[in-house]
């Protein structure tokens, strides 16, 4: 039986979105590779040339990074939580009543100001 033709997914925009996020948590490759069992090469494949992870490191980066996998693999729809939302949630989860306060009054005066750029 011949093999079905079907394209492989490319990686290289979850690898650099993968690269971005350790880099913003400012985690080194060798760190995140000794935690996740998993060799610093495989990692930097991931990231660099888009190498198609295993599922279950696919999973675990997805969580770790907070990455939604929706821009990815539905990028022709607009993602329900983008990565940058959910990267978001989780910086407002740690948060304490006070911080949410003012994060509330800074997100209600960048609203305000956009209605009167017009």
């Amino acid at each position: 039986m011949a093999k079905r033709p079907v394209p492989r997914y490319d990686f290289k925009a979850f690898g650099e979105a993968i690269k971005a996020a350790r880099k913003g948590r400012k985690e080194s490759r060798k760190k995140v590779c000794d935690e996740m069992y998993i060799s610093p090469r495989y990692l930097a494949n991931i990231e660099n040339k888009g190498q198609h992870p295993s599922v279950q490191i696919f999973f675990e980066l997805m969580l770790r990074y907070d990455i939604s996998v929706d821009q990815f693999l539905f990028s022709e729809k607009e993602a329900e939580k983008s990565t940058q939302r959910r990267q978001l949630d989780a910086l407002l989860d740690s948060m304490d009543k006070k911080d949410l306060t003012i994060i509330t009054a800074t997100a209600k005066g960048i609203q305000e100001t956009k209605g009167t750029d017009d």
